[in-house]
């Protein structure tokens, strides 16, 4: 498992262990930064080191090329002086330095290779983490913002809950039942036990303060403050005429005497 994978491993454990907890996702996403920028360090030294060893094997592959150049130089010495025993050991020599440098120079190029992935995958990572930081303002508005509706929801789900009120109500009303039946009672008690000539006079002291302010407010309107005038009697006499019968008129050009002494004369 490479450097990247196990950093990516154990930023989702983290993040998971704290999602189980059921953590304050700012104090989540603070942890999981935090993560990142930790392990974020320890990958740098890692790559550092395997950029060290990539220099090192090239090192080594140019050393064994130094020395393979070298020791042909000496067996070309070596046969120009006759000494073609020296020039065959120089040759060996050659041909050892000569494969080591090939090997080496195999396994510096792979390293090599992956070397140029870390980096880059360093420089990603980096890139990720610097715009995480920069999305978690925005993330943590998010879910403040979404906090905030909850609280809304509930508080209206709360207020659209007619029970309280209708129990309030309940109450209400049998209180003030129960104060209708007290002042009932009270009523009852005071009329079977109290003085009956006590509560005549009450009623025609009421009656008397009714009166008074009768004449009060005639007084104030401009009208006499006596009793209210009735409408006088008819005379007697015929014109009278029996109760319940309708009035009789005199003829025009009557006078009132006049026909006073036509009823005698038919009398």
């Amino acid at each position: 498992m490479g450097i990247l994978q196990r950093l990516s491993l154990l930023i989702r454990s983290n993040l998971n262990d704290a999602i189980s907890r059921g953590e304050n996702p700012e104090k989540i996403l603070n942890q999981v930064l935090a993560d990142m920028r930790e392990q974020l360090a320890r990958a740098k030294q890692e790559v550092a080191v395997a950029i060290a060893d990539e220099r090192k094997l090239k090192a080594q592959v140019e050393e064994e090329k130094k020395q393979a150049d070298e020791w042909e130089q000496r067996a070309i010495l070596a046969v120009r002086e006759g000494r073609d025993d020296l020039a065959r050991q120089a040759l060996v020599r050659q041909q050892e330095h000569a494969e080591r440098a090939a090997s080496l120079e195999e396994t510096w190029q792979r390293q090599a290779a992956e070397t140029e992935k870390l980096k880059a995958a360093l420089r990603d990572l980096n890139d990720k983490i610097e715009e995480a930081k920069r999305k978690k303002n925005l993330l943590i508005a998010k879910q403040k913002r979404a906090q905030a509706q909850k609280r809304i929801h509930e508080t209206m789900a709360g207020l659209s809950d007619r029970s309280a009120f209708e129990t309030f109500e309940r109450m209400a009303e049998k209180i003030e039942e129960s104060e209708r039946r007290a002042l009932a009672a009270a009523e009852v008690s005071e009329t079977l036990s109290g003085d009956t000539l006590e509560r005549e006079f009450a009623r025609l002291q009421g009656q008397d303060a009714v009166e008074q302010r009768l004449a009060a407010l005639k007084q104030r309107i401009g009208l006499p403050a006596g009793p209210a005038a009735r409408p006088a009697a008819l005379p007697g006499g015929a014109n009278a005429g029996q109760p319940g019968d309708p009035p009789r008129l005199r003829p025009a050009g009557v006078e009132e005497g006049e026909t006073r002494d036509a009823e005698l004369e038919e009398g």
